[in-house]
């Protein structure tokens, strides 16, 4: 039939487009291998300024986080604080007022251990007081005035180990005083004094139940006189909520 040539000449030329090219199919290409490429660092000299500059920097946080260990360890082994801010020299143990026999100025008898209840900042001399004596009298009186209103917590007391008259001329300044006479050997007995040093060098403070607790340095002068001062503002303010004003 004459068509049918043709058709089939058509078909063949179709065919050529539609179907697949299988020999291409059955022979894919090859995967080549995958290749890296390593690429050198480029070497820093020690002595390039990024360098330096980094060592430094890195020495600086070093110093920074070592700082409060150096600093505890030159406090420690070279300063060395001893902690202390008081100025007297606390009494261990502490002795109690002990049951003496006193006279005041007038020859009324009484005992120590009555001076409880108040704070007692004590000097001890003859009747004859000298310089030494005064001064000490004299920053007595001072330190508890300095006090203010807390001064009536406060009595200084001039003990006096003879029977010898007291000079009139001191007596008007004694006129807050609490002086009594008590024998010089029983004192000695229960106030101590540092080395090389004598009791009458002394002044000593009693707290309010009656224990003898602290003991400030020898010859005390102005400047002293002061730090002792805040020594006693410290216990007072420590014992205000136990201590009441007066016996």
């Amino acid at each position: 039939m004459p068509g049918s040539r043709s058709f089939t000449r058509g078909a063949s030329s179709a065919n050529k487009h539609f179907m697949p090219d299988i020999s291409s199919a059955s022979n894919p290409p090859q995967d080549e291998p995958l290749s890296m490429t390593v690429h050198t660092l480029p070497a820093l000299s020690d002595n390039s300024p990024n360098t330096k500059a980094g060592r430094w920097k890195m020495i600086a946080v070093l110093l920074v986080c070592a700082a409060p260990v150096i600093a505890s360890y030159v406090t420690y082994y070279v300063i060395r604080p001893e902690g202390r801010r008081n100025y007297g020299e606390l009494i261990t143990p502490q002795r109690p007022l002990p049951a003496i026999a006193t006279l005041d100025l007038n020859g009324k008898p009484g005992e120590l251990p009555a001076l409880k209840n108040q704070w007692l900042l004590i000097s001890v001399a003859s009747a004859n007081c000298d310089t030494a004596c005064q001064n000490r009298l004299y920053f007595q009186r001072q330190m508890r005035e300095s006090l203010g209103k807390e001064k009536v917590r406060v009595d200084w007391v001039w003990l006096v180990t003879d029977a010898a008259p007291i000079d009139g001329r001191m007596k008007p300044a004694l006129t807050e005083a609490t002086t009594l006479r008590v024998p010089s050997d029983k004192l000695a007995e229960w106030l101590p004094a540092a080395t090389s040093q004598r009791l009458e060098d002394h002044l000593y403070v009693v707290d309010p139940l009656g224990n003898l607790m602290m003991r400030f340095p020898a010859n005390m002068d102005a400047a002293g006189a002061a730090k002792a001062k805040r020594d006693l503002d410290r216990l007072l303010r420590a014992s205000g909520s136990w201590d009441k004003e007066g016996r």
